[in-house]
């Protein structure tokens, strides 16, 4: 999980907050920002750009276990389990 220090997450919520009102949606738009962020700062390395894609597949790692097995856990409830 990206636990961050307390101290951080103000400046993190403030690039949330700005993506939010510009209604970026992970259609696409997310995909996008994501690659140019790599692109344009992230220094030129295997090894930055093997961190940068292990930060990204953590993210989905997390998502998979605290968001997405709660959603299907709830689902197997209301249908039914296959």
């Amino acid at each position: 999980m990206p636990y961050i220090k307390q101290e951080r997450r103000p400046d993190c919520e403030l690039v949330i907050q700005a993506m939010e009102e510009s209604e970026v949606i992970a259609d696409g738009d997310l995909n996008f920002i994501l690659y140019a962020y790599c692109k344009r700062h992230v220094d030129p390395s295997y090894n930055n750009y093997k961190n940068f894609c292990g930060e990204l597949r953590q993210c989905a790692t997390e998502i998979e276990r605290r968001i997405l097995a709660k959603y299907e856990d709830q689902k197997m409830k209301e249908n039914g389990d296959v």
